[in-house]
């Protein structure tokens, strides 16, 4: 009887430590998203699908409101909190699976997605600082530069190759599509500029010109074991979640169950009794 108790303790105990997590999660992820969007200047862009900091508030949110209905409702042995954790977890978790087998099937719909996301970026960037950076880490790290080349960036209103184009940038790239040369520790910011003229050849001497796309299916490709690993894990820390979610449920309902009962039967007896 011991050990039943301690083991269900142990359930328990493991279940609001997760809850909890999820919840510093949620609360940090909305404080920094908060702090992002008023640090930015007054020309941000007010767009959740483009905008970073909006993006952190919004999920920040609901995992903090998610995970507060089953911290509460896991403390308080409330069924009606733990129902709403049940139902909203599994409502994610169908549509995570449905998201992935989506993407599977419509995969050139995703990737057409993709473009004119990172068409957006290049065309608004220099007007968002969260953005620009954005762009510059996925170029960064997946050296490339633009969405399909580097000329992709003749989209942007600094960079346009045009003469009506005033600006130093006229032509060029940013800085972050440029090759860093490993014996100079200081970074040219201006390697970029003009490379737009110069064909593929004489241009991939300075900058990457593969088309940042074409990189990341690359690495997804590359990368399936991993990036697969991971979603198999959230998912399983999901479903675990939910059957915690349940066990409690029942548990609850059905002491409140046998309580009742005990009431009833204590009702008849004391009736009983009376008459």
């Amino acid at each position: 009887m011991k050990s039943s108790l301690s083991y269900k303790e142990c359930k328990e105990r493991k279940k609001q430590e997760e809850l909890t997590r999820s919840q510093v999660a949620g609360a940090v992820m909305v404080a920094v998203g908060i702090y992002a969007k008023f640090a930015k200047e007054g020309n941000a862009v007010d767009s959740l699908t483009t905008d970073p900091a909006l993006l952190l508030i919004f999920i920040g949110s609901l995992i903090f409101i998610i995970t507060f209905f089953g911290c509460f409702g896991a403390l308080r042995n409330a069924v009606c909190l733990l129902k709403i954790f049940l139902g909203t977890m599994v409502v994610i978790l169908l549509l995570q699976i449905a998201a992935a087998l989506l993407g599977f099937l419509f995969s050139d719909m995703v990737l057409e997605r993709t473009e004119l996301l990172m068409r957006r970026g290049i065309v608004l960037y220099r007007d968002d600082m969260d953005l620009e950076n954005v762009v510059d880490f996925v170029q960064k790290k997946f050296q490339c530069c633009g969405g399909h080349s580097y000329k992709d960036w003749s989209y942007n209103a600094y960079f346009e190759c045009s003469k009506t184009n005033p600006t130093l940038e006229r032509c060029g790239v940013p800085f972050s599509c440029c090759i860093q040369q490993k014996k100079k520790s200081v970074l040219n910011t201006m390697c970029g500029y003009g490379t737009q003229n110069l064909n593929e050849l004489l241009a991939g001497k300075s900058i990457y010109t593969t088309g940042c796309l074409d990189k990341i299916v690359r690495w997804g490709k590359q990368n399936l074991l991993f990036t697969g690993g991971i979603t198999v894990g959230i998912l399983c820390l999901e479903i675990c979640m939910i059957s915690l979610a349940a066990a409690q449920i029942s548990q609850i309902t059905r002491i409140q169950q046998s309580n009742a009962n005990r009431r009833g039967t204590y009702r008849l007896k004391k009736q009983g009794n009376t008459s």
